[in-house]
């Protein structure tokens, strides 16, 4: 890539400088990472998490109000109210919505928790292959065959757990594992996942990581699908190969603040 090796040194300083904007603290309030923040305890934290990382499409405030309505209906409990609920409990339910996901995917939602969690201490756990090696490519294929394993699994919820063996970009579970695994001193993602790598992650790549990186020329294939998921997460592990994905701040929050505008069109 003669873009990126010309500009290598200077992009990587430029880089560094947003993610150092962007990974504090100041970045949780408006972003769905917010909900999990709500909570100390892990399962809390995984429940909450994991769905609202899987309605993230659409405005921020949006994905906030429907994961907050999420907490409601789980009596603001989500661990405590899927291991204790009751068929009935689940009524209410029927009436939350989020863009394309309705009741049914709700319902199988909860199916899911309950089920996994009466044998599983860790959602961790489920990202494992056996020997409890993690190949992100592999776990999350397999992730998708265990979620849907439960009676019943509805066909059309598949559409809301990516699975890379689909050539999905996969851009809200590779969020929700930056959340999980990544670890620094910033505060923002948690951490608490420790059998799996940074180094390892996939950038979360939406539309505005998606614009930005090809403005900077960190990504070229002209489609935008798992295989530039992999493309990108390569080049940017050229600038930390420790912690590649930190680079989601920058992108992200170039991308959808429309910061420095002037420096992207110059590339």
């Amino acid at each position: 890539m003669p873009q990126l090796k010309k500009h290598q040194s200077d992009l990587k300083e430029y880089l560094d400088e947003q993610v150092d904007i962007y990974n504090c603290t100041d970045f949780i309030e408006n972003d769905p990472i917010s909900l999990p923040h709500r909570f100390s305890k892990l399962q809390d934290r995984e429940i909450i998490g994991f769905w609202t990382a899987m309605l993230s499409w659409g405005l921020r405030k949006t994905i906030i109000k429907s994961g907050e309505r999420l907490l409601e209906l789980m009596d603001n409990a989500p661990y405590d109210f899927i291991m204790n609920h009751k068929e009935a409990d689940r009524a209410p339910f029927l009436t939350f919505k989020h863009r394309t996901f309705n009741d049914v995917d709700t319902l199988y939602f909860l199916e899911f928790f309950q089920h996994y969690y009466k044998e599983h201490n860790s959602l961790e756990t489920a990202f494992l292959l056996p020997a409890g090696v993690f190949d992100i490519e592999q776990s999350l294929t397999q992730f998708h065959h265990t979620f849907f394993s439960y009676p019943d699994a509805p066909h059309r919820t598949r559409k809301h757990v990516a699975n890379p063996a689909k050539k999905s970009t996969a851009k809200r579970i590779n969020m929700f594992l930056r959340w999980m695994v990544r670890r620094d001193d910033k505060g923002v993602d948690f951490g608490v996942w420790k059998k799996m790598n940074p180094k390892d992650l996939m950038i979360p790549l939406d539309v505005h990581v998606d614009k930005v990186a090809r403005k900077l020329g960190l990504l070229e294939r002209k489609q935008t699908d798992w295989r530039s998921v992999k493309e990108l997460t390569e080049n940017l592990r050229h600038f930390d190969p420790d912690d590649p994905v930190k680079y989601d701040y920058a992108l992200f929050g170039v991308g959808i603040l429309q910061k420095d505008e002037g420096r992207l069109k110059s590339k």
